[in-house]
């Protein structure tokens, strides 16, 4: 399922069974799948826990999933799952302690914190939460700011504006955010649809992109995805 904007109300659902997608991903070379619990991210918990042990114990592609990840014990899960590397998104703004206690205790190379944004009318990104449900006032370089002694490795940003559009990627947004934390190996995630945005992307400096529904569309022929596979 993929939503638009941010909105559940405006999701699309897609009949590809996710371990064939796996499959098909791994014969073009890709190396990482990323997984969304849309139901976690919304509610708080693991829904699709099934789904992705069921995707990690296939040991094809390592997989990079979250949603709904807010405490210890849920991390804990998800790394039980067969998770190579687990997403945290709403807990690294309301609590930051714990947070910083799983980089230093699982390894900044586990995690990825999550940041969903919103552009405001002066062009900050501002931080959303709770499955894109709740705006924040906080900017997106505060909130990634706020864990610049951990040592932190992998961020994970989306534009909700763009996401689900094919509209195109915010390549000033990115290329702001490698500028400001280069010691970060950003993921771009939002608007992507063709493999000129991979290119523009890449040269931002972003470490990975995210895409959804133009690979599930099959937008990007396999010509335009070869020169970043097997890195995907």
């Amino acid at each position: 399922m993929r939503l638009y904007q941010g909105d559940f109300d405006a999701a699309t659902s897609y009949p590809d069974d996710p371990e064939s997608l796996l499959d098909k991903y791994r014969a073009l070379g890709a190396a990482w799948l990323h997984v969304v619990d849309l139901d976690g991210a919304r509610d708080g918990e693991e829904g699709n826990s099934t789904i992705v042990r069921a995707l990690a114990a296939r040991q094809t592609l390592e997989v990079q999933a979250g949603g709904g990840v807010r405490d210890t014990a849920a991390l804990r899960r998800m790394f039980d799952l067969g998770a190579a590397r687990c997403v945290i998104g709403s807990a690294a703004l309301t609590d930051p302690v714990s947070v910083r206690s799983w980089l230093k205790k699982f390894g900044t190379g586990r995690i990825v914190l999550a940041f969903d944004v919103r552009l405001d009318e002066g062009g900050i990104a501002r931080v959303t939460t709770h499955g894109w449900q709740n705006q924040s006032t906080l900017s997106l370089w505060d909130a990634v700011g706020a864990y610049a002694e951990d040592g932190l490795t992998h961020v994970l940003c989306t534009d909700v504006g763009r996401d689900g559009t094919l509209g195109g990627p915010n390549l000033a947004l990115y290329r702001e955010a490698v500028e400001r934390f280069p010691d970060i190996d950003w993921q771009a995630s939002g608007g992507i649809r063709n493999g000129d945005d991979l290119v523009a992307l890449a040269a931002t400096g972003v470490a990975a992109a995210i895409s959804g529904r133009a690979l599930l569309e099959q937008r990007i022929p396999l010509a335009e995805m070869q020169p970043f596979l097997p890195n995907a």
